[in-house]
Formats: structure tokens, C-alpha cells, sequence
């Protein structure tokens, strides 16, 4: 039994067309990995934007959707990570596909190796504009002032606000930066310091790469589904990033 990961599908964007097509390609990789999963981390941006109403939640994904509620039925495990897009994730996961949400890193051990897992937004050096905004996003005033707008007029916004993030149209999701200045393998080395990890793994970074932080320990960023369609697995002993199709 595999344990996987993937993160970054931005469902939603840039429009209906694309997004679906990425979905019924996601939906496909969720039937191909249902028969040896015991379980599925997504590690954040599942959907380009998502918002919780009271009674409301975004229109689509219906395909995604059932096909985790599906996977979750058959008893594998899934652990969602809200990103930067999918931040204002409540309880709807965990009340209606029975999901466990996670809103920071976490630690898990599998088969006696330990590993912290998350998004990767905000971690590291530098980018403190993003960390003053996120500071805002998850404010509980600001959640309260959005919920009065309508969905109608808050959806539309804030899709619009999301086509603009350069976190899926900037050139830096696709040019690797070099050790030193990569902010989440920086902030590996320093969390290696103060906790011996044998893996990392993110999203948020766009683009697929395998570091290796220290001789028992390794940073892998799963990419996404916009340009590379890939993912990592976990066969008990090895952790391998690959690419579907």
C-alpha cells in the first residue's frame, strides 16, 4: 500500500474550459492510484479560489469532488492543506467528505520515517508582502466583512484577485532560484536544526524538484497540475516524485 501526494491543481483557472480539462485528468490519476492507496495528502490549491459561506460554498469541482468522496468511502485516508488559494477552507471537508483539514505543517511518521508536511506559502526569508496580506486573509474581521459581500459579487472578486497572483503566472514557478536562495529549502535546513526530518514536502512552489537537505534527510516540492502533472509517492521505504502521463 502507497501513501501520495500532489498539490497545485488551481481547479477554477484561468477558466472553465481549462480547468476542467486539468480535473478529468486529475480524476483519472485519482482512479489510477485508488487501487493501491492507503492514503492521499493534497498539500493546498486544490481550487484557484475557495470561500465558505454559512450555507454557500463555490459552484463546480462536482467531478473532483465526488471522486475524493469516493476514494475517502473506500477507506483511504486524505489529508487536505489549505494554500494560499484555498485559504478560507472552515469545515466543510471534514463535515461533508469526512477530510481532515490542516491549516499549518505538520508532522507525521510513516514506517518509521518522519516527515513534515504542508503548502509552503509564507515559509522561509523574504516575500513579507505576501506575509503581511496573509496576515489580513486570515483575520477573523476580514473573514467577517467578506461573508456580508454577496457570493454573487465575492467569488467574482476574489477569482479576479486570484488570476492576478503571481504564485500561477509568474516566471519564478518555473526557474529554479539555486539552493541558497530557494526560501522553502532554506527553511528545511533551518527546521533540520531543530528537528532531524528524514522528509519534507510542500507544494506551493510550482515546479518539481528533489533537494537533499542532509544525509538522512530530503526536501521534495510536488510541483503542480498546470504544467507538470506531478506527484510523490510513498512505498513504505522510498519517496519518488513522478509525472503522470
Amino acid at each position: 500500500m502507497k501513501i501520495y501526494f500532489a498539490s497545485d491543481q488551481h481547479f477554477g483557472a484561468p477558466n472553465f474550459e481549462k480547468s476542467k480539462e486539468r480535473e478529468l485528468l486529475f480524476v483519472q490519476w485519482l482512479d489510477a492510484i485508488k487501487k493501491d492507496a492507503t492514503a492521499l495528502f493534497l498539500l493546498g490549491d486544490l481550487f484557484d479560489f475557495w470561500f465558505e459561506y454559512k450555507k454557500v460554498v463555490p459552484k463546480g469541482f462536482v467531478r473532483v469532488l465526488g471522486k475524493l468522496t469516493e476514494l475517502k468511502d473506500a477507506g483511504i485516508k486524505i489529508h487536505f492543506f489549505v494554500g494560499n488559494h484555498d485559504l478560507w477552507m472552515r469545515d466543510y471537508f471534514e463535515k461533508e467528505l469526512g477530510i481532515k483539514v490542516y491549516h499549518e505543517p505538520t508532522q507525521f511518521t510513516f514506517n518509521k520515517q518522519t516527515f513534515l508536511i504542508g503548502h509552503g506559502d509564507g515559509l522561509g526569508p523574504g516575500d513579507n508582502s505576501y506575509k503581511r496580506m496573509k496576515k489580513v486573509f486570515i483575520n477573523p474581521v476580514a473573514k467577517w466583512l467578506f461573508r456580508w459581500l454577496h457570493p454573487d459579487l465575492g467569488v467574482r472578486l476574489a477569482q479576479y484577485l486570484s488570476l492576478e497572483n503571481r504564485y500561477i503566472s509568474g516566471d519564478e514557478d518555473v526557474t529554479f532560484l539555486g539552493e541558497d536562495k530557494e526560501p522553502l529549502i532554506i527553511y528545511c535546513k533551518e527546521q533540520y536544526q531543530l528537528e532531524k526530518y528524514n522528509f519534507f514536502l510542500f507544494g506551493h512552489r510550482h515546479l518539481p524538484m528533489e533537494i537533499k537537505i542532509a544525509k538522512d534527510s530530503k526536501y521534495i516540492n510536488t510541483g503542480d497540475w498546470i504544467s507538470h502533472n506531478s506527484y510523490v509517492v510513498f512505498d513504505g521505504e522510498n519517496l519518488a516524485l513522478k509525472k503522470y502521463i
